[in-house]
């Protein structure tokens, strides 16, 4: 698992240099004319690649096997421990999913924005 933890510090590091920041506000703001997604598209693939790894998401979920009657730590854990696990696991996918639509799909910001409308208000 630390290995694809290592990507995923490796993968983020054009996004920090191509927008000149580590903050995430910075980076978001910075993707008002185009989405980071498009410009470093091998850097999001990877990235993404990293994540279903991560999150044990098919097909990476082969170790754990969780559609197998008896596997790992559905059978060891009862009640509270299986749920601490399971929510654990489930958080875990959408603290990435976040990280995926601040860093390569502009956050907040709309996809497309007609005008004369403002579809978030603006509070700077």
């Amino acid at each position: 698992m630390i290995s694809y933890e290592v990507a995923l510090g490796l993968v983020i590091m054009p996004v920090f240099v191509f927008s000149e920041s580590a903050n995430l506000t910075r980076i978001v703001f910075f993707q008002e004319e185009l989405f980071n997604a498009a410009v470093l598209l091998p850097s999001f693939l990877l990235f993404f690649i990293c994540v279903l790894a991560e999150t044990s998401r098919v097909p990476f979920d082969l170790p754990e096997a969780e559609s197998e009657l008896v596997s790992g730590y559905n059978t060891e854990y009862s009640s509270v421990g299986f749920v601490l696990f399971f929510l654990s696991e489930y958080l875990n996918i959408i603290l990435m999913s976040i990280l995926i639509i601040i860093l390569f799909f502009g956050g907040w910001l709309p996809f497309i924005e007609f005008p004369g409308t403002h579809f978030i208000p603006e509070v700077f």
